[in-house]
Parts: C-alpha cells; sequence; structure tokens
C-alpha cells in the first residue's frame, strides 16, 4: 500500500468505553459468552475506526478494545499462564515493603491492573491479534497496525519465580519459547497481509532510567533483571532479532516502540532521560522503524535519533496524557528539527504512546485524543505541502 509523505498513525489503544469495560468485567466473572462480548468490542471499535478515518490518520488500529492492557491479554492465547494483579505479585516478591513503596511512588492502581505468568511450558492457543487484524480489515481501506508487547517485555514479565521455574529455571529459558510463539504470530499477520506489526518495548528505558530497585517494574515487580544494564540490553537486543530473523523486506514493515511509560497523567512520576543509553539497541535491532516518544520533554534531546542506522523514525509528536492540544505550527516546528537527521521519506508521525493504555485508566478521552489526531494531520499535510513546493 502507497502511504504519503510523512505518514501518520496510531501506537496502538485507546481507552475502552464503560460498555467495553463492563464487558471485560462480565466475561471474566463468566455473566456474558465470548461471543457476546466480541460483539461488544467490535461496535466500539467500529467507532474508533470512524475517529481515525475522520481525522486523517494514515495507518489506523483497532485501539485495543478486546485487550484489558496492552500485555496481560496475551494469556488468553497462550497455553499455561496464569493471570496475577499486581498486588497478588507481592506474594512473591522478597522485598515486600520496597515493592509497596515503588507501586506508590510511581502512582500505581495496584488492584486495576494485572500481569500474565507462565506456569507451565507455554504455546499458542489461539492467535495473539490475528483475528483482530482480519476483523479491522473487513472494515477499512487504510493500512492497519497491530501492536504485539516485544520479547523482552514478555520475558521479563512471565517470569515469576516461584511460579515459573520447575518449567523455565531461568527467564532465559522461557524466552525461547517467547520467540517461538511471536515468529509464529508475526509469521501469520505477515501472510495474512498486515502492513504494519509494532512490537511494545517499554521496560527497556527502565534499564537505564531507573536507579533505585532497578530490578523491578511497575508491570513486572516479581523478576529480576541483571545488575548490569548493558548485558540486559544485549539479551533484550537478541531476542528481537531472533523475531525478526527472515521477516523483513517481506511487504511488513516491523516496527520497535519505546517509550517511558504510559501508566499515568503525573508526568513527575514517570521516567526521564535521553535516548542515548539505549544506542545500543536502537542501532543495531533489526526493524524497519523505531517508534519514539518525544513529544514530552522526559525524552530529551532529539538528535540521538543521529545514531540509530537510518532506519525509519516514528516521531512522537502529541503527547496522549495531556488535555493540552498541540497546534499544527508546533508540530510542524518539532518535524522540521528532526529532517535534519533523518530523510523525508522515513518520518512517521504519531502519538507518543497510546491513549488507553490500561482499560481501568485511560490516559485521555475521545474528544481530546480526535483533537490531537486532526492537529497530528493537518501537520502533516502542512509539510508533504511544503516538501512539494
Amino acid at each position: 500500500m502507497t502511504l504519503p509523505m510523512f505518514p501518520t498513525t496510531v501506537i496502538g489503544s485507546w481507552s475502552r468505553s464503560n460498555e467495553v469495560k463492563r464487558a471485560m468485567r462480565d466475561k471474566r466473572a463468566g455473566r456474558i459468552r465470548e461471543e457476546e462480548f466480541q460483539s461488544i468490542a467490535e461496535k466500539a471499535i467500529l467507532q474508533i475506526l470512524r475517529w481515525q478515518e475522520e481525522a486523517g490518520i494514515d495507518i489506523v488500529s483497532d485501539g485495543e478494545q478486546r485487550r484489558d492492557n496492552f500485555i496481560s491479554f496475551v494469556a488468553e492465547h497462550l497455553n499455561n499462564v496464569r493471570m496475577l494483579s499486581v498486588s497478588e505479585l507481592l506474594e512473591y516478591v522478597e522485598d515486600k515493603a520496597s515493592f509497596e513503596e515503588i507501586l506508590g511512588t510511581l502512582d500505581v492502581p495496584a488492584f486495576s491492573m494485572s500481569n500474565p505468568a507462565a506456569i507451565g511450558t507455554i504455546s499458542r492457543k489461539k492467535p495473539l491479534a490475528l483475528d483482530d487484524y482480519l476483523f479491522l480489515k473487513k472494515h477499512t481501506d487504510k493500512a492497519v497496525k497491530v501492536a504485539l508487547p516485544g520479547p523482552y517485555l514478555l520475558t521479563r514479565a512471565m517470569w515469576v519465580e516461584g511460579l515459573s521455574m520447575d518449567a523455565y529455571p531461568t527467564k532465559e529459558d522461557l524466552a525461547v519459547d517467547l520467540v517461538k510463539v511471536l515468529r509464529e504470530e508475526l509469521e501469520d499477520l505477515i501472510a495474512a497481509g498486515v502492513e504494519f506489526v509494532q512490537f511494545d518495548e517499554p521496560v527497556l528505558t527502565e534499564l537505564v532510567f531507573t536507579q533505585k530497585n532497578a530490578n523491578r517494574t511497575f508491570m513486572c515487580g516479581a523478576l529480576t533483571a541483571k545488575a548490569d544494564a548493558q548485558e540486559e540490553i544485549a539479551f533484550a537486543l537478541d531476542l528481537m532479532n531472533q523475531v525478526t530473523e527472515g521477516m523483513l523486506g517481506r511487504g511488513t514493515r516491523i516496527g520497535v516502540h519505546v517509550c517511558r511509560g504510559n501508566w499515568s497523567t503525573q508526568e513527575q512520576v514517570l521516567l526521564r532521560g535521553p535516548y542515548y543509553p539505549l544506542i545500543p539497541y536502537l542501532a543495531h535491532v533489526h526493524v524497519d522503524q523505531l517508534i519514539l516518544e518525544y513529544a514530552t520533554p522526559r525524552a530529551g534531546e532529539i538528535d540521538a535519533i543521529r545514531e540509530f542506522g537510518g532506519k525509519e523514525i516514528g516521531f512522537g509528536i502529541v503527547n496522549p496524557r495531556t488535555e493540552t492540544v498541540e497546534t499544527v505550527d508546533a508540530i510542524v516546528g518539532r518535524v522540521q528539527e528532526v529532517r535534519k537527521y533523518v530523510s523525508d521519506e522515513k518520518i512517521f508521525l504519531n502519538p507518543d504512546c497510546g491513549f488507553g493504555t490500561f482499560a481501568q485508566r485511560p490516559m485521555n478521552s475521545d474528544e481530546i485524543a480526535v483533537k490531537k489526531l486532526k492537529v497530528m494531520a493537518a501537520a502533516a499535510k502542512k509539510l508533504r505541502e511544503k516538501v512539494l513546493v
């Protein structure tokens, strides 16, 4: 599919309506059947699709309406995975007081978030996102983006000491099967003709921007990383490159999204720092595009982009956590900065992150999200006019 210059897209998630959230709860409690839940979710997806199309977005998503959050949804699709609330993870954390302090400091609602944990040998029970893509593609002529949790994120989240060790003595052992699962999913999506697959790897920034309790993260608090951040970055790089080996150049754009957390609208509790420490990963990961946040000042200097190996850049240009709607001129000005380091045909525009990462804690309203997408599309149009003059 041919895209215009400066294509616009989304990161994936959209806030869930009260009806969708109620249906999620009812499905978990056995009060409604899967078919009824899907009907409710599909109605919401079509509305979100209309909003994206009306805003002028070039590459659309389904808003992740079937997902409780960007990672925990895999539990329904994999064998031998148990769901844990963040508070339940306390049972498996040695330093409980420290972990509770982290939850409080980071503004994490412990009882409204959940985490998938491997309790046996994992494998795909059903596709992770293929059916979601096929449904959306029936209703749009636009290119479609599908977001999947990355292999490092899944490994960090799903290996829980005390639950996973019988099947997987170490997280490295678990990673072997997770790579297999993601490769199977990617093969299916490519065969189906998906235009864009985005792997989410937000935990990477925790490695380099968190000093205190650096072995804990808000989404997988029971898991321990190596003390050496560079070793972990090398591990994460190897996993991603295993997933994408032989997959590039087959008609599907593959990207990695790296942000600093999107679980709170309180900017002061989110991670802060430039992308420089992640250059060993970002420069050498085998993907078409790096999808990076730059609308927030927490992301640091833009010139780090020059070190990323000539990849496409999904340039974060609107902040999903603020109610202030960016202006067309401000967006154009920011893109003019990134044009110093990346050629025009490699610049894509997107929000920093999703508008509704966690079902129980959306980052913004439908109305603000639509306004932000419209101004982003208007800025892209203005940039195209400048380039073509």
